[in-house]
């Protein structure tokens, strides 16, 4: 109670007069005790002087009273008090020692007791330790005891085994609960500690482990770190590792494995094709007594690495072929395979771009090669056919195989000629049997088809068959001349030779042979005027007055020959005097270069040489013998010619030139006003060709049936003669290399001229004063 609480008022419990308290000086006495209460001596009443502590005036009693005396005076009286200490609940449960240990085996059976430490409360009766509540635990539980003096306390009481593998320590709470109102409370703690036995054999995290491993992995790489657990504690928790006795020695030989720290190691050569999955079986064991084992299992597998290169098998391969095979035929038949697995097993097969064929998959792992376009062995007579595979390994893995297919040849080309046509040039006079050219056909195919036999095409030219004129070598082509050829008769040939092979059936061609016979410088020159008997000599008058520039005579030679070996040029060979008389050298044309003095011989010797333009040059000779006369001999004076140039510078006159040149020039202009006329004329009149800037005259009477040809660089003259006097002459002018050839028929029929030159026909006619006009 609070200090100054009133307990009780003495004046009424001891039956004195209030009033007179005071009076009678009444006081308290405590006996052999604090004095914890007084005396109100106004009120009488009983109040608490200092708190009181129950339990430290009673500590071992369950009751407790305070002694008191009051005395009063007048009179004296004592009285004997007794106050009892009623305890109120003011004091919580506590526990001697605040921590309660056990040591006990997990081999304990359930139902053991273990005392514990009770509680003490200093206040009693219903204030005292009343019951014990204990942690929530499986194990554990308490079962209270009441002592003799009443006093209660609890026992632990293990209710389930315990598993120091699970538990090893259990941490309880005791409560001590006393009886007042409000309760109060105290708490001690136990701490149970599991001391181990061997019971818990070696546990693996896994009782199955799976570890994939690379194959050609170094030796000593780690495989797998095992890892078991004993649940127990120091020698019951040491563990060895081994492998059992079904784990294959094979496996055992290729990983190693620490018996103290369970790690699995590389032992061996790991090759994923020759084995990839190892199975193994591992005993962990403690040290405890007796010793536990428990065991697991390991499958290692090894993972492929690219380290194989694909494969090609050729299965079947046909070769040689012919060339003409059909498009989508299969030649080969391969296989690829690849050791590895996955992606780096996985082959492509691929052949060059460039090549007539392609792949076909028939089924896994096999390929045909087939033809895809047509094959031509002249173009390609074998292929090298390259297989390469490629696997899909991370860096790709490849391989290749070659193989030769070989083309056998069919007779599918025909024959060629380097050119299709040939031109041969022949010099005339050839031997008999002379190689002409070689004509040498090509054949690309092969063998049989390939051998070639030549042959003339017969044909006939002026009943003569070819082969008459010509041979031709089967085997080689080397063609031949079988006869001499002469320009003069025959001047070229045209014909078909055709080479055939011995393939079936055989193919052929033929090209044309175009012979041209060469001229040879082999016929001399014959001079036909002026006419002379064989082997004598011309002789010719001249007047010995002839003026500078006269023509005295004229040479004319023709040359079978063709145009460049029949080009003729003339030249003195022998002259009396070389200041009286010229020749031109192209027509043959002799002319006096100055007027004859007294002094020139009368007899004149000239020596005139005719020579062609052949390599070595042919040549023909004339003398000419030439008297000059007195008298004006009038030799020429029915020719029509008009001489080709004139000196203008003489010794006469300057008036007579004058004068001459005046007289020349009015005849010429008369000449050819009358040609032009008559041409006219003819026309409208006869259906005749018109005469043309030339006059033929005619000396004799006859011209007998002649032929003569002259080839000039430019002048043509025609010659016609029968008496040794008589001649007719043609001059005009003509296009250089062109020929005449002029055939004289009876004067009834005309003359007429072709030439080679020009595809038309120049024709002459005889007119009606004896005189020849020609045209185209």
């Amino acid at each position: 109670m609070e200090e100054g609480s009133v307990v009780a008022n003495l004046a009424t419990e001891l039956g004195l007069d209030v009033k007179m308290l005071s009076k009678r000086m009444i006081r308290l006495e405590v006996v052999a005790n604090r004095k914890y209460l007084d005396v109100n001596k106004e009120t009488g009443d009983l109040y608490i002087v200092e708190r009181i502590d129950r339990e430290y005036l009673c500590t071992t009693k369950t009751s407790c009273f305070l002694k008191l005396e009051a005395i009063v005076e007048n009179p004296k009286r004592i009285f004997f008090i007794e106050v009892e200490i009623i305890d109120i609940n003011d004091n919580t449960p506590h526990f001697r020692k605040d921590t309660n240990e056990f040591d006990i085996s997990e081999a304990t059976q359930a139902g053991e007791r273990f005392s514990v430490n009770n509680a003490v409360d200093p206040d009693v009766g219903s204030n005292s330790v009343k019951t014990y509540h204990l942690s929530k635990s499986e194990h554990f539980d308490i079962e209270i005891q009441t002592g003799r003096d009443g006093s209660k306390f609890a026992d632990l009481i293990l209710k389930q085994e315990l598993d120091r593998e699970k538990q090893a320590v259990h941490n309880l709470i005791l409560t001590a609960v006393d009886g007042g109102t409000p309760s109060r409370t105290g708490t001690a703690s136990i701490t149970v500690r599991v001391l181990d036995t061997n019971d818990n054999a070696p546990r693996f995290d896994n009782e199955h482990y799976r570890v994939n491993i690379i194959e050609n992995s170094p030796i000593g790489s780690l495989v797998l770190r095992l890892n078991a657990t004993d649940l127990d504690d120091g020698s019951n928790a040491e563990i060895a590792y081994m492998y059992s006795l079904y784990t294959p020695e094979m496996t055992q030989n290729t990983f190693n494995l620490n018996s103290r720290t369970g790690e699995i190691t590389v032992k061996g050569v790991l090759n994923y094709e020759d084995f990839n999955i190892y199975d193994m079986e591992v005993i962990a064991t403690d040290k405890g007594v007796p010793a536990l084992s428990w065991k697991c299992n390991v499958t290692v597998v090894v993972e492929d690495m690219n380290d194989n290169h694909p494969e090609i098998s050729i299965k079947s391969f046909q070769s040689p072929v012919k060339e003409n095979i059909e498009v989508d035929t299969v030649i080969a038949v391969v296989s690829v395979s690849d050791k590895d697995s996955g992606d780096n097993g996985v082959v492509h097969i691929s052949i060059p771009e460039n090549m007539p064929f392609k792949l076909r998959e028939t089924s896994d792992h096999y390929f045909e090669l087939v033809v895809s376009e047509p094959l031509d062995r002249e173009k390609v007579p074998e292929y090298d056919i390259t297989f390469t595979v490629t696997d899909r390994g991370s860096p790709p893995l490849s391989d290749n195989e070659t193989m030769t297919l070989e083309l056998l040849d069919v007779n599918d080309n025909v024959p060629t000629f380097p050119q299709s046509f040939y031109t041969i040039r022949v010099m005339e006079n050839n031997a008999p049997g002379a190689l002409l050219d070689s004509l040498t056909a090509f054949d690309p195919d092969l063998h049989e088809n390939q051998y070639l036999v030549y042959f003339i095409i017969e044909r006939e030219i002026a009943n003569t068959s070819m082969s008459m004129l010509f041979s031709i070598n089967p085997e080689n082509g080397k063609l031949y001349a079988l006869k001499t050829f002469d320009y003069e008769l025959e001047k070229e040939f045209v014909f078909h030779i055709e080479a055939r092979d011995s393939g079936v059936p055989p193919l052929s061609s033929n090209v044309t042979v175009h012979i041209i016979i060469v001229d040879q410088n082999d016929n001399t020159p014959v001079i036909v005027s002026p006419w002379r008997a064989h082997g004598s000599v011309v002789e010719e008058k001249i007047p010995r007055s002839t003026d500078k520039g006269s023509m005295v005579s004229k040479v004319i030679a023709i040359d079978g020959d063709s145009v460049l070996n029949s080009r003729i040029t003339y030249q003195f060979l022998q002259v009396t005097d070389a200041t009286l008389f010229s020749l031109d050298q192209y027509n043959g044309e002799i002319r006096t270069m100055r007027m004859f003095s007294y002094r020139d011989p009368r007899l004149q010797r000239l020596v005139v040489v005719a020579k062609d333009n052949g390599e070595p040059a042919l040549s023909a000779t004339v003398t000419i013998k030439l008297s000059t006369v007195e008298t004006a001999v009038k030799s020429y004076s029915d020719m029509s010619e008009v001489p080709l140039e004139y000196d203008i510078f003489s010794d006469l006159n300057l008036y007579l030139v004058i004068g001459l040149g005046s007289v020349s020039f009015l005849l010429l202009i008369t000449i050819l006003v009358t040609i032009v006329l008559k041409c006219q004329k003819s026309k409208s009149g006869i259906a005749a060709p018109p005469c043309r800037n030339s006059v033929l005259s005619e000396r004799n009477s006859t011209i007998a049936d002649s032929t003569l040809v002259s080839n000039d660089a430019y002048w043509y003259s025609l010659f016609l003669a029968e008496t040794r006097k008589g001649k007719l002459v043609v001059r005009q002018p003509a296009p250089k290399g062109s020929r005449y050839i002029v055939s004289s028929l009876p004067r009834s029929t005309g003359l007429t001229m072709t030439s080679d030159s020009a595809p038309s026909t120049l024709q002459v006619r005889t007119t009606s004063n004896n005189n020849l006009c020609y045209s185209d």
